[in-house]
């Protein structure tokens, strides 16, 4: 039995501890976001966060996330809702079977770095591959998404 905080949730599940996290979330709990890419861990289509850092669910197993913060794709929209907001609003994805890994990277970098640069975000969505080329679209959405959380309330509305 491995317990994990997946999405805010204390959950449990019976699985071997070396079975990777994205066929425990793909498989077991039926959380289908999460893509399988390679199966090595280069490829980023499986990125989900441990403890708020990306990780490849394809190659971690999920006896590493054991009472530690899991976080898929499917868990995002709770903690940071503008990644996908500037994602929609810039039409980011082409075939989108890479995107769940890319917003979970961004979030992380977002977390990290709230107002990033082009060589920050660069350096950390270099693991997550785009077979469709939408690069330059990923980093203006980051750049949208970071602007969205920096933007201040507007006082006349409160």
């Amino acid at each position: 039995m491995i317990d994990l905080v997946l999405n805010g949730e204390q959950i449990t599940v019976d699985v071997s501890p070396d079975m990777p996290i994205l066929w425990v979330l793909r498989d077991i709990l039926e959380l289908t976001g999460t893509k399988y890419g390679c199966g090595l861990g280069v490829c980023g289509s499986c990125t989900v966060l441990l403890d708020g850092k990306p990780v490849r669910s394809c190659v971690v197993p999920v006896s590493t996330a054991q009472n530690k913060q899991l976080t898929s794709i499917e868990g995002v929209a709770g903690l940071n809702s503008n990644i996908q907001k500037a994602w929609e609003e810039l039409n980011v994805p082409q075939c989108g079977y890479c995107q769940p890994g890319q917003v979970v990277s961004a979030l992380a970098l977002l977390n990290e770095k709230p107002d990033p640069s082009d060589k920050d975000i660069d350096d950390a969505m270099s693991g997550n591959i785009c077979r469709c080329g939408t690069y330059v679209r990923i980093r203006k959405a980051i750049h949208l998404a970071a602007s969205m959380e920096n933007q201040s309330p507007n006082t006349e509305e409160l």
